[in-house]
């Protein structure tokens, strides 16, 4: 379906201004932004995939992955088709990188997909796979209605959304999982075509709107798993996003246009790990290795297991009242019914 953009500004010569994405792109007549799914037509922006759904499921929210938001429940999950990233490395590139005349979708309404979520028994609803931005107005009308109907809301983002966007969509919109890639501005424009700056100023502005945050980093060997390097990053979760932010390392498996560059040694997780935890991170994941202690919840009071992970799923969960440690009554920072 198309329809009538949102967050533009006419131009002259009948270019439009996109404001959604920090790619803030100037787009003639004809033409369409960075993340082609956004075109100018006569003067007025359109965006070609409101309601085009290409990826559909009901997952576990720790997969996203969401530790601290609803711990057990289930999301209702929804991709569309393109990016306004160039990721060599993007695991779902068969719906990032394709244009929307390729898609192999269907068209889920607003309405539908709320309905399908609360008839699902989803606790959440989350828009993830590809970005979540790209289809902002889709996303927007969504999240309204979700909340209406009792759900909680997720983004599973890149962190491109600009300010407008984000303060726009804030007030239906309760979860922002962001990744945070790299944290070199040589990484972002090599490997995503894009910027680390303004990633770190939406997360920021989420966490100063209230969203739950939590991080993704992906640890690409040679590319971004540099001691140092992972340290100015755990340094900057904590000044900026709390000590309370969970962080997750995943590991990266060669994918797309990365197929040269091996899986991630559980070593250089492991080290990851440590360093976060030096710097004062209060809880630090290690994903894409199931099967060890790295995916369970500890209090960081007094090491007590709180919340026991397997595939996905809780195996144990011994928080009291759902955010209290139950051997030294330190609050812990998770959100649940």
């Amino acid at each position: 379906m198309i329809k009538e953009a949102m967050l533009y500004e006419k131009l002259e010569d009948g270019k439009v201004q996109c404001n959604l994405c920090s790619h803030r792109c100037k787009i003639s007549p004809g033409k369409r932004g960075f993340c082609d799914v956004r075109e100018n037509r006569e003067g007025t922006l359109y965006t070609l995939n409101y309601n085009v759904v290409s990826s559909e499921a009901l997952d576990p929210i720790e997969k996203k992955p969401l530790f601290h938001f609803y711990p057990g429940s289930l999301v209702y999950s929804l991709g569309t088709i393109g990016c306004n990233f160039r990721c060599k490395h993007c695991q779902n590139w068969t719906i990032s990188q394709i244009g929307i005349d390729q898609a192999n979708a269907i068209e889920i309404s607003a309405e539908t997909a709320v309905k399908k979520a609360v008839a699902s028994g989803a606790r959440a609803i989350a828009w993830t796979y590809n970005e979540p931005t790209i289809w902002f107005e889709y996303t927007y009308d969504c999240a309204r209605l979700a909340k209406e109907a009792g759900l909680v809301t997720v983004y599973v983002t890149n962190g491109y959304i600009t300010r407008e966007g984000l303060e726009m969509i804030a007030p239906y919109l309760d979860a922002f999982r962001v990744d945070i890639k790299a944290f070199t501005e040589d990484f972002y424009r090599k490997i995503a075509s894009a910027k680390l700056a303004p990633v770190l100023e939406s997360a920021k502005l989420a966490r100063e709107l209230g969203m739950h945050v939590e991080v993704v980093n992906l640890v690409i060997p040679t590319l971004n798993d540099a001691p140092d390097e992972i340290r100015e990053m755990s340094k900057w979760i904590h000044d900026n996003l709390g000590a309370d932010t969970p962080v997750h390392f995943t590991r990266f498996h060669p994918y797309y246009k990365l197929q040269d560059i091996p899986s991630t040694s559980l070593k250089s997780l492991e080290r990851a790990y440590e360093i976060a935890k030096e710097e004062g991170l209060s809880y630090v994941y290690l994903g894409n290795v199931p099967g060890t202690e790295y995916e369970n919840t500890f209090c960081p009071k007094c090491g007590e297991l709180l919340i026991q992970r397997g595939m996905f799923s809780i195996e144990l969960n011994r928080l009291t009242d759902g955010r209290t440690c139950p051997h030294c009554g330190r609050s812990i920072s998770v959100l649940s019914d």
